[in-house]
């Protein structure tokens, strides 16, 4: 077996090439492809707000929830899928790892459709349930009905990419979203102003975008594949539904705890803005700005922890511990460093970044600023528990993988957004944040130096 483990490692750069080289090849393709699935979102939001107006802006999101629940749909099975992936070829198993990346892919496009069919069955109920108010809601069932429509092939795209990036062609996976988003902003426009539909006009460009890149990722298995793949490997199979689950539970359960904070957030904001002096659709329209912003933070600090499962789970696979801690000292270091730069710009800066969305009133103005300065005040620390809840995954680690996944959002956030506004109203939710901030973000500083101080000892001990 040691000689096994051995020979897979010399014949797999994951083992043997340096690892900051390692981490840029596979995290920045990582970075762009997560910033431009933000940009889905962040597109759409700003061609909203200048062709639609604070309403619009609103309905996107009370429309958000479904794109959050259908993100943790494709990272349930596309990191499931690929940390299992990268584990067994480690471990030197080729044929049980090209299996399980199989079950991963058929199964990636039965759950999109069903998440589609479901969504489009319930469209009135559910963004009722997500927060929408009446004024919001004949634009949030526009959009959101055209847009369920592209949801099996956002669910492919976001979940097959990390498969691809698992089969060692990371630019090919950050090519797919780009061209996607790319479209997208193209067609957004065009339609918004050009044709005149409004918000249908960014529905449907956010449609074809989504088409196009789950598209390239049928292309992409069908004939560009490096694994070995037969098409008996697609039916699902449950032992590799259980493992695939085993290890995507974490990221699943950090975008539904995700949506839950969302759809709460929603409510609670319609309901303490309404005794405010903003009214109820100012907030959720801010909110839901500076939630896309954050988007882009978070997008990279989540890149460079997808840029480097693959270099975790196959060292980790073959025992190889000080290539792992090497690799997590080194996501760490980035991610804080992109971290302290967003905290310099939201808290400098809140008045020039809420207006790329739009112009609204001076009450609008300054809740949004408000907001963005208080709910984002420990930006600096918050790539950590991200980080460490993928690092966690990448090792087989499942258990304590969903712990980090739930710190942030259900353990501490959504508890504290219900309770401080009974006291303190509606900037109860703004205050929320950084208490949620630095509570998660010290249970992740301890579990992961518990983590990387039992390598060491292995290391020493072998």
């Amino acid at each position: 077996m040691k000689n096994q483990t051995t020979a897979t490692q010399a014949g797999n750069p994951l083992g043997t090439a340096p690892v900051g080289s390692l981490i840029a090849k596979f995290a920045i393709p990582a970075i762009i492809s997560m910033l431009v699935s933000a940009l889905y979102n962040i597109v759409d939001q700003i061609f909203i707000g200048q062709g639609v107006g604070m309403l619009g802006n609103a309905a996107t999101n009370i429309a958000f929830p479904v794109t959050i629940i259908s993100t943790a749909a494709a990272l349930l099975l596309g990191i499931g899928s690929a940390s299992n992936y990268n584990l067994e070829m480690g471990a030197g198993h080729e044929k049980k790892a090209s299996s399980i990346a199989g079950t991963g892919l058929s199964s990636l496009v039965l759950f999109g459709a069903v998440i589609a069919m479901i969504v489009l069955l319930f469209l009135k109920p559910l963004l009722t349930f997500f927060g929408g108010t009446p004024d919001v809601m004949p634009y949030a069932i526009d959009y959101m009905g055209i847009t369920a429509i592209g949801l099996p092939f956002y669910v492919l795209s976001t979940g097959g990419n990390h498969l691809v990036r698992a089969d060692r062609s990371p630019t090919y996976s950050m090519t797919c979203t780009l061209i996607g988003a790319i479209i997208n902003t193209i067609l957004d426009p065009l339609f918004i102003f050009g044709f005149g539909w409004g918000i249908k006009g960014a529905a449907w460009a956010t449609v074809i975008g989504q088409m196009v890149s789950g598209l390239l990722v049928i292309f992409y298995f069908a004939r560009l594949r490096k694994m070995y793949l037969d098409r008996s490997m697609l039916i699902p199979q449950m032992q590799n539904l259980s493992m695939i689950f085993s290890l995507g539970l974490a990221a699943c359960i950090n975008q539904i705890a995700m949506a839950a904070v969302q759809i709460v957030m929603n409510n609670i904001l319609r309901h303490y803005g309404a005794a405010s002096v903003y009214g109820s659709d100012i907030p959720i329209a801010c909110v839901g700005i500076i939630s896309k912003v954050n988007q882009v933070f978070m997008a990279i600090c989540i890149g460079i922890s997808q840029g480097s499962q693959p270099i975790w789970g196959f060292n980790y696979g073959a025992e190889n511990y000080s290539r792992v801690r090497q690799t997590y000292r080194y996501s760490v270091t980035l991610c804080t460093v992109i971290a302290t730069i967003f905290f310099i710009c939201f808290q400098f800066f809140p008045h020039q970044i809420v207006s790329i969305f739009g112009n609204g009133s001076d009450l609008y103005f300054q809740f949004a600023e408000r907001y963005l300065k208080i709910f984002m005040l420990m930006t600096f620390a918050n790539g950590i528990q991200p980080m460490s809840s993928g690092f966690f995954t990448s090792i087989g680690k499942a258990k304590l993988g969903i712990v980090m996944s739930l710190t942030r959002q259900v353990i501490f956030l959504l508890p504290l957004i219900i309770i401080f506004p009974l006291f303190m109203g509606i900037d109860g939710v703004m205050y929320a944040g950084p208490i949620a901030d630095t509570a998660a973000f010290v249970l992740a500083v301890i579990f992961a130096r518990r983590e990387l101080g039992i390598m060491k000892n292995a290391e020493r001990a072998a």
